[in-house]
């Protein structure tokens, strides 16, 4: 959601680049770009590695300005599966020592819910490509602070070059799910990375924290990118992490006595009280809006106003155990959105994978009790049955020769084992 944020603010120091660096990168850039295509990153070469690496660190991160530069990065293919399993245990290890799960779910939602599923081209479709990397998307008002996640991803992106953004966005957002406490989330990975800032979107796909109709821009937003009201009210659930901080979405508190603390920078108005569990008090605590210290905007009111919405908010508000498995479930929806697989299946990271298993047999699902054939298969058995001789008055012929010679001997073998 666009009021998500992050459990810090604190900034990684930025790194400055010499002219005479940006201007050798910039050489490296238009030299690789013109291969790229045939090269689709090569991981055999000792030296594409390091050279991929350099740039990036000029193309993603601070100019000498301070300013993130817009040059397009190397294009590549898929990500590393070990390198995506290293890059998990590290997001973990800072997600202990930063406290930046909302912040980190955010980043991945919206670089996903750009998606228009009207559009079929990519990248013009939007989604899960890893745009919100560059500034021009980062400066939309939707992604106010994001800059910071981005800092804070910056040097697991440096150290597993392997990686694309794309799927270093999700990674890092499921992860988060996962270490608060949540359900795990059958995710997939091998997106392909945008190769610059004019593959954006345009501003304006994200949803709003106060529109003059809630309900009717949610499904707005949400509709165009393919998801239905369960998912957008399961999804809703995710504000049971993170704090609304006024100085950049406009909403909220500057503190409260459950944020003037932390953990992280202190400050911010958070959603639920223990803001970085991930359960169903975000549902409890709309509904009840007994504390003044606990943000309800008016995206999260109508949930419990519009008669489809609350028919799921009332539902997760009493049983945590099927908010989790819907709000699994849309989240993996949702970091799939508009995405760019290559291998074009994805593939999963985890040594139990959720992805492309076959369904387990259940007996029950396969009989649930009487059917109706349709009269164009009742025509075809009936014609059957009378090619065969038979009418729906007059029963089949009965073969009386044939019955004999089985009777007969049907009774010589059991006299044959009587007599023995």
């Amino acid at each position: 959601m666009a009021s998500l944020t992050g459990a810090t603010s604190h900034l990684l120091p930025s790194a400055t680049i010499a002219a005479t660096s940006a201007s050798t990168t910039a050489r490296l850039a238009i030299s690789f770009s013109s291969s790229s295509s045939s090269l689709k990153c090569i991981r055999s070469s000792p030296l594409l590695p390091h050279i991929f690496r350099y740039q990036k660190r000029s193309l993603i991160g601070t100019t000498s300005s301070g300013r993130f530069s817009t040059l397009a990065s190397p294009k590549c293919a898929a990500s590393d599966p070990d390198q995506l399993k290293s890059a998990r245990e590290d997001i973990k290890e800072l997600l202990k020592t930063t406290f930046c799960h909302p912040i980190l779910v955010r980043l991945g939602w919206h670089d996903a819910g750009t998606y228009n599923k009207n559009i079929e081209d990519w990248p013009q479709r939007g989604g899960a490509n890893g745009s919100l990397r560059f500034e021009v998307e980062l400066k939309h008002g939707a992604n106010a602070g994001l800059v910071n996640a981005l800092k804070l991803l910056q040097p697991i992106k440096d150290k597993y070059a392997g990686v694309t953004y794309a799927d270093l966005f999700q990674l890092a957002s499921a992860t988060a799910i996962e270490e608060a406490g949540g359900p795990k989330i059958p995710m997939k990975y091998g997106r392909v990375d945008v190769s610059g800032p004019e593959e954006c979107p345009e501003e304006g796909r994200l949803p709003d924290a106060g529109p003059p109709s809630p309900s009717s821009h949610l499904r707005d937003v949400f509709y165009r990118m393919g998801l239905n009201d369960k998912e957008i009210v399961a999804l809703s659930g995710a504000h049971t992490l993170g704090r609304s901080r006024p100085e950049r979405s406009g909403w909220g508190k500057p503190e409260t006595r459950y944020t003037k603390d932390g953990p992280g920078s202190p400050g911010g108005q958070s959603w639920t009280v223990q803001w970085l569990k991930f359960d169903n008090s975000y549902f409890k605590d709309i509904k009840e809006q007994r504390d003044e210290d606990l943000l309800v905007l008016p995206t999260d009111a109508v949930l419990f106003e519009d008669s489809s919405f609350k028919e799921y908010a009332e539902k997760y508000a009493v049983n945590q155990d099927v908010f989790f498995k819907d709000y699994a479930e849309a989240h993996a929806k949702l970091s799939n959105l508009g995405a760019k697989f290559d291998p074009p299946e994805g593939f999963s990271i985890d040594n139990n994978p959720t992805q492309g298993q076959p369904e387990k047999f259940v007996a029950a699902k396969y009989s649930t009790g009487k059917r109706e054939l349709s009269d164009a298969m009742k025509q075809k058995i009936r014609a059957e049955y009378e090619g065969l001789g038979g009418t729906p008055d007059k029963p089949l012929p009965t073969n009386y020769f044939l019955n004999i010679i089985i009777v007969i001997g049907v009774l010589a073998i059991l006299t044959y084992f009587l007599g023995n």
